[in-house]
């Protein structure tokens, strides 16, 4: 068999991509005869979230970390060290453009770590590079990004799992189930409670960037300012950067609130609310929020932050004979007996999936749809990003989620995306 993994999972892709009736790999393809076992992966963005995200592919057998990338060289040669000692030996190879590394050709798939305003050029020229894609919430820095990316990596067959992770543990997909199974009726109300703050307070003066930072490069797409100090976890306390906490977390307990109700496909079709805009020096996002949200089907779902809803953190459905809340510290429902009860076999179970990264490995391997895919990630961001413009506008935004179009207000239709700075383009 003269075919390495590489080729052979790009060719395919390349035949999803095309339509083809091709679902399941042969076993013999990837099984004791395969050219190689491993799964050839690059790190672009290796700090915060990125850097947690290396290591845990570092500890997946079946994966092998040949490249990291990060404009900010004392973060590259950080994660190289780390990968070195891991298979003791020095070949890791560090970049500051991600460009260089995705050309390689050796490479099967990449973890994309990097601030919001990042996410959808990088994956877009990894998803051309036929390349398989994890990548952190939330999955766009804006609503037209995300379509983006969703119809490039439909284009280029490529498999993406999003950083959602809580839908690979069991407490959330044991809510969801219960919800989804009826065992509180109809619903009629959900909360989603995110965190406040973030950010400030304070003038942040303008000043040279450290030696190691490209700080061109580190903007990339979004519009130039001058340094300020403000490059590492504060960017997303930025809007230019990021959406502050309810963007942050919306692709945690938004998503799963939109599994609950089997809307991941979809969205809500009005958004309305107001958010604390105060700026505390170059940090412009919300410190709190309330956004009331309906679907079509008449069902109201409240986005907030967390001293405004009833039960914090988290994600809760209330129904006609009971409710269910979920968060990472835990389930609750009403009636209590819903906790023991159990999904039949023949009533919906929800994808199972054992743990959130070695989940990407298998649908590498598979070809299968991980239990976070692009489609899935860009609905549950969608919210996050309408809730958004509602704030910003102070309007009622009516939205259109089968063509994503806003209905009636062309000023609030604008802030769906932006132009990003040349000489980047998502064409």
């Amino acid at each position: 068999m003269n075919m390495n993994r590489r080729t052979f999972i790009r060719r395919s892709g390349a035949l999803l991509g095309a339509g083809a009736a091709f679902h399941v790999i042969p076993s013999r393809l990837l099984g004791a005869d395969a050219p190689s076992r491993k799964i050839v992966m690059g790190m672009i963005g290796v700090g915060g979230m990125g850097s947690g995200n290396m290591g845990a592919f570092l500890n997946i057998r079946e994966v092998v970390v040949r490249a990291v990338c990060d404009p900010n060289s004392k973060k590259t040669y950080a994660a190289k060290g780390r990968v070195d000692k891991q298979y003791g030996n020095e070949d890791c190879v560090t970049y500051k453009d991600f460009r260089e590394m995705i050309a390689r050709g050796d490479l099967d798939a990449v973890m994309i770590g990097t601030p919001d305003h990042w996410h959808a050029i990088t994956a877009i020229e990894a998803a051309r590079a036929g390349l398989d894609i994890y990548g952190e919430k939330p999955f766009s820095h804006d609503l037209r990004e995300g379509r983006a990316m969703v119809n490039a990596l439909k284009q280029h067959g490529r498999v993406w799992q999003t950083g959602s992770w809580q839908r690979s543990v069991p407490n959330f997909r044991k809510a969801c189930e219960l919800v989804r199974n009826g065992r509180i009726g109809k619903i009629h109300r959900v909360e989603v409670g995110l965190p406040s703050g973030g950010g400030g307070p304070g003038k942040i003066e303008r000043c040279e960037p450290p030696p190691e930072l490209d700080w061109n490069l580190w903007l990339g797409p979004a519009p130039y300012r001058e340094f300020q100090g403000v490059y590492d976890w504060d960017w997303r306390w930025v809007l230019d950067w990021g959406g502050g906490q309810m963007m942050d977390w919306i692709g945690h307990h938004g998503d799963i609130a939109q599994w609950g109700l089997g809307t991941d496909q979809s969205g809500p079709v009005e958004f309305e609310g107001k958010g604390d805009f105060t700026l505390r020096g170059i940090f412009d996002s919300p410190t709190s929020y309330r956004i009331a949200c309906r679907y079509a089907n008449g069902i109201e779902l409240i986005v907030a932050d967390a001293k405004q809803q009833p039960k914090g953190m988290g994600a809760r459905w209330i129904g006609e004979k009971g409710w269910v809340w979920v968060d990472r510290s835990g389930i609750d429902a009403e009636p209590k007996s819903l906790l023991s009860e159990q999904i039949g076999a023949d009533e919906q179970r929800l994808y199972y999936s054992r743990e959130h990264h070695h989940d990407f490995i298998e649908c590498v391997k598979n070809r299968h749809t991980t239990i976070t895919p692009a489609e899935v990630a860009h609905r549950s961001a969608s919210v996050g990003h309408l809730c958004q413009i509602a704030m910003l506008t102070g309007r009622k935004i009516r939205w259109n989620p089968d063509t994503e179009e806003i209905i009636g207000d062309p000023a609030a239709a604008a802030l769906l995306g932006r132009a990003p700075r040349s000489p980047w383009s998502l064409l």
